[in-house]
């Protein structure tokens, strides 16, 4: 009876272990001790390895280790393979990981009748082997476990096998897959291992850090954090820590880095866990680095922690320590030390981060000794790198977030052409480092059951909350709701794996050619804080330095603000005044920083923008110099020539849709459908999501005439209000073949978020990545009843042939405060 209970103490001490709660575990362990029979020695040998294993994972590894020699001297041949596997793990936990291969690679061979252990030592071994760098080991080892797992019925060890499967796919650059793995991973330990999903949602940071959405990865660090005291999991609550300095160096908050990187530190320390603690001081270096301050000190610091890591056999941290010094030495002006800390090339096991890092070190280096050869050089290879590694996501969130991995190498190319290279080099840096997730095949998010019902239950609650709105009666749990299945198909879309295939950007000489004798482009850049304007005809290109984007920016706010003030209200004579007093200053205040420097150069042209950061967002047509003139918007050059070739031609299949809630909307539809004749009108109860998704599938021209609404925290989820729900940008991104041109003439819908790139997000922009060739959408508010008439006017213009940037032009002339944008190609 005895035996009976020290067994089952025993089994509920791996339970504990297993589902990460190594206090309740060690508890039942120490009950079983106190109970096993002094004739079963083998019985005491495990129960001191599994209390080995619950000690090191409190932070105790001493005494783990004091448990392993006391077991030692009970051990028959029969339990040393377990012993031999506990101690590699306990030796993984405080850094010494050649010892650990080392006890594990004993230890499997003799495992073979201990099925159950010898998975969970596959496991151990196989995160060794990705902790080196040698994911195809490691997946074998991985892969193994998991058939063993599914063969024991041991739900939880299948978990941890697709867990570091998972992490071998991030190790891999396989950021979708990683992802993939993590989620389903995160299922099952939801079910029998709830302690583990602080865990997990460490390493899905890590994936989401490598695709540049910190944010969304704080938020599953701060989660992870919050758990780890509860469940008293130290080594993987000090590497949480270290992954939220990652994260806040990411962010640019450098103070917060700092100070995570020092609790990670100070925590891997206690735990006598040195390998690690270098690691946290080198992260802690680079927030120093970033901050500019004492370069000296931080270059000497760096240069050590790079040979502390070597020797620790770390060897991808140690390469990116030493380009941290190189860099700090850099801008200290010593080349030549610089020069020592940069390898020949990277290791095999390098990350995509550290060989960016590598070419942006050399970069810099390149311009610091004036070779601009060397410059152009490494940043081209260094954003051909991240190129390739885009090409493999499938998820357009993903893709623009990227482009914040090589934001620096961008800066350093297109400053260097700033500075010394003449207009067509200059031109090809700017196609380089901007809108580059345009140059992707687009693929559609996954349409799982799990994501269409989501997207389903998102819509109805959507709605609800709409509802309750304009009854003035607030959903706060709707809402709340809404915001987490916005979350969950994100997520999801995440997991979309890209084709490969990207296109190259547009040649200098082959805008010049399209742009004909009577079209302008005026590209925007900005560096250092100030704005500069490349302004290209077939004739000739020069470069205009401007102001300050700061004040730009400024101004523009300013501007939007007074719109939405103006738009649809009867104010009182005075405040009105002072209003449009106000529209008028920042009008010419946008005009004299963007405009005023360009008119020698533009003359009476046409003219194609591609703006740059906030310049997204200008209503061009009511600056002056641009009112009456046709104007196109677009990410970039090579999207602008890549649309060109799209014939809008003569609308044949067209489509309008007046939303719900909208005074005007039958109006202005009604007036539409005599301009075009036969065709699809949906309005009233006809104008669902379902009926109107079907109707804009291929369609030559669409025409929205609804309430949109700008979700600048969550831009997939952007939307125009239909009968029975929102329509998404998400939506838009699932059409077969995407509509050749559209119009939004309510609301702000054609404001976007820009990330780092000029990579933009949001209804408009959706449409664009989805193939359309031109949206007219408006980037302030509209006032509806004086739209009615421009929007007749637009389409009565491209009915009789002309381009809609010209029809928008002639359209909007007698309303001057109407913020309409021509985006895309006209």
């Amino acid at each position: 009876m005895s035996l009976d209970r020290v067994l089952a103490l025993h089994q509920r001490g791996l339970d504990a272990l297993n589902r990460g709660r190594p206090l309740l575990g060690a508890r039942a362990l120490r009950a079983g001790l106190k109970l096993v029979p002094a004739d079963e020695p083998a019985m005491a040998v495990r129960l001191l390895n599994s209390l080995a294993a619950a000690e090191a994972a409190l932070g105790n590894t001493e005494r783990g280790f004091a448990l392993l020699d006391e077991a030692e001297a009970k051990a028959t041949p029969a339990t040393r393979g377990l012993l031999l596997q506990q101690r590699g793990l306990l030796l993984v936990l405080v850094g010494r990981m050649g010892d650990a291969l080392t006890c594990l690679d004993q230890a499997i061979p003799l495992l073979r009748r201990e099925r159950t252990v010898l998975a969970r030592t596959l496991l151990n071994r196989a995160m060794l082997h990705q902790i080196a760098g040698r994911v195809t080991p490691a997946l074998a080892d991985l892969d193994r476990c998991e058939r063993l797992g599914r063969e024991l019925e041991l739900p939880r060890l299948v978990a941890k096998a697709i867990h570091g499967r998972g992490s071998c796919e991030l190790l891999a650059g396989n950021i979708p897959a990683a992802l993939r793995d993590f989620d389903s991973a995160r299922a099952l330990y939801e079910k029998y291992a709830d302690g583990m999903l602080a865990v997990v949602a460490v390493e899905r940071a890590r994936a989401l850090l490598a695709a540049g959405l910190h944010r969304d990865a704080a938020t599953e660090l701060d989660f992870a954090l919050d758990a780890f005291p509860r469940i008293r999991m130290d080594q993987e609550h000090a590497e949480a820590q270290l992954t939220r300095a990652h994260a806040a160096l990411a962010a640019d908050d450098l103070a917060a880095a700092r100070t995570w990187a020092n609790r990670a530190e100070g925590r891997f320390r206690r735990r006598g866990n040195e390998t690690w603690a270098a690691v946290a001081a080198a992260t802690r270096v680079r927030a120093e680095f970033a901050a500019g301050k004492r370069l000296g000190a931080v270059a000497t610091h760096a240069a050590v922690l790079a040979e502390r890591l070597g020797k620790l056999g770390l060897d991808n941290d140690a390469e990116a320590a030493g380009l941290v010094a190189a860099r700090a030495y850099i801008q200290r002006d010593d080349l030549a030390a610089a020069r020592d800390h940069i390898r020949t090339r990277s290791g095999s096991k390098s990350l995509l981060e550290t060989r960016l890092m590598r070419h942006l070190a050399l970069a810099e280096l390149g311009a610091a000794a004036g070779d601009r050869t060397a410059t152009f050089t490494h940043a081209r290879a260094g954003l051909a790198a991240l190129r390739d590694h885009r090409s493999r996501i499938g998820s357009l969130d993903l893709r623009t977030s990227t482009t914040v991995l090589g934001r620096e190498l961008a800066t350093a190319g297109l400053t260097a052409a700033l500075d010394h290279g003449g207009p067509a080099e200059v031109f090809g840096w700017l196609e380089r480092s901007r809108a580059q997730a345009f140059r992707f095949e687009p693929v559609r998010p996954p349409a799982d059951s799990a994501t269409v019902e989501a997207v389903a239950e998102l819509r109805q609650l959507a709605h609800q909350v709409r509802v309750a709105e304009l009854g003035g009666r607030p959903d706060p749990e709707a809402r709340r709701r809404c915001a987490q299945l916005e979350r969950e198909i994100r997520a999801r879309g995440w997991q979309a794996e890209g084709t490969g295939v990207h296109d190259t950007e547009a040649s200098f000489a082959n805008v010049r050619a399209a742009l004909g004798t009577d079209t302008v482009m005026i590209s925007y850049a900005s560096a250092h804080g100030r704005l500069c304007a490349l302004v290209v005809t077939s004739q000739r290109a020069r470069l205009v330095r401007l102001g300050s984007l700061a004040t730009v920016s400024e101004s523009l706010a300013k501007l939007h603000s007074d719109l939405n003030a103006l738009c649809g209200r009867t104010l009182p004579t005075a405040l009105d005044r002072v209003i449009r007093t106000s529209v008028g200053r920042q009008v010419a205040a946008l005009t004299s920083e963007l405009v005023a420097p360009l008119r020698p150069l533009i003359g009476d042209s046409d003219v194609v923008v591609v703006p740059t950061g906030s310049l997204s967002s200008v209503p061009w047509n009511l600056l002056p110099d641009m009112a009456g003139r046709p104007v196109t918007v677009s990410p970039s050059a090579s999207t602008w020539l890549a649309r060109r070739g799209t014939s809008l031609a003569s609308p044949t299949r067209w489509l309008l849709v007046a939303g719900p809630d909208l005074a005007h909307a039958h109006d202005e539809v009604r007036q539409l459908a005599k301009v075009y004749g036969d065709g699809a009108v949906l309005m009233g109860p006809n104008a669902t999501v379902h009926s109107t998704l079907t109707a804009l599938d291929g369609c030559t021209t669409a025409h929205f005439a609804t309430h949109g609404h700008h979700e600048r925290e969550n831009v997939l989820f952007s939307r125009l209000d239909l009968i029975d729900g929102p329509l998404m940008a998400y939506d838009i991104h699932q059409l077969h073949a995407a509509p050749t041109h559209v119009v939004l003439s309510s609301c702000d819908v054609g404001r976007t978020v820009v990330r780092s790139g000029d990579e933009i997000l949001g209804f408009t922009a959706a449409l664009l990545y989805s193939g359309t060739k031109t949206v007219v959408s408006s980037v302030a508010s509209v006032d509806d009843d004086a739209a009615v008439g421009v929007m007749t006017a637009y389409h009565r213009g491209l009915v009789n042939g002309l381009p809609p940037a010209r029809a928008l032009a002639d359209a909007t002339t007698t309303q001057p405060l109407m913020p309409f944008v021509c985006f895309g190609s006209s």
